[in-house]
């Protein structure tokens, strides 16, 4: 991907502690033949713009028992919209939440550890005050995941 407002060395740097955010300054050094130094300073800066956010891990869902992967598309009233976006994010099975555009609605990503985990849940939904309609799908399959990009 490419970002508008970062040089070459940057981009590369990013690509790096995307696939491994354990990397030394050392070794991205060596990668993009910089010293250890002018890695560390650029990360800072990075940092300190903002286009870095944070550094975190990934972890794999599967492997750590969330067998089951659902979007929700959630339809809401107006005017409560904010409050159920923060009422929804208070809950440990959702992982993201974005307003969408169109009529009032929320794409909501969840993981729950089974079938009967996500039906209780579903029947939760259901019960929140002004939430309209709730449409779900469960994930198949992976082909391309960005775990290290907001969009």
């Amino acid at each position: 991907m490419q970002f508008k407002n970062l040089d070459e060395i940057d981009r590369e740097i990013l690509k790096y502690l995307s696939e491994n955010g354990r990397l030394s300054n050392a070794e991205l050094g060596r990668l993009v033949n910089l010293t250890r130094a002018a890695v560390r300073e650029r990360i800072h800066q990075l940092v300190e713009h903002g286009i870095i956010d944070r550094f975190t891990i990934v972890v794999n869902p599967l492997k750590a028992g969330k067998l089951l992967s659902i979007y929700f598309n959630i339809n809401v009233e107006w005017s409560k919209i904010n409050l159920i976006a923060q009422q929804l994010a208070n809950t440990e099975e959702i992982t993201n939440i974005y307003q969408m555009s169109g009529q009032p609605h929320l794409h909501v990503h969840a993981l729950f550890d089974d079938q009967e985990h996500a039906n209780r849940y579903i029947q939760e939904l259901q019960e929140i005050d002004g939430i309209t309609n709730v449409e779900s799908e469960f994930l198949i399959a992976r082909y391309k995941e960005r775990g290290a990009l907001l969009i």
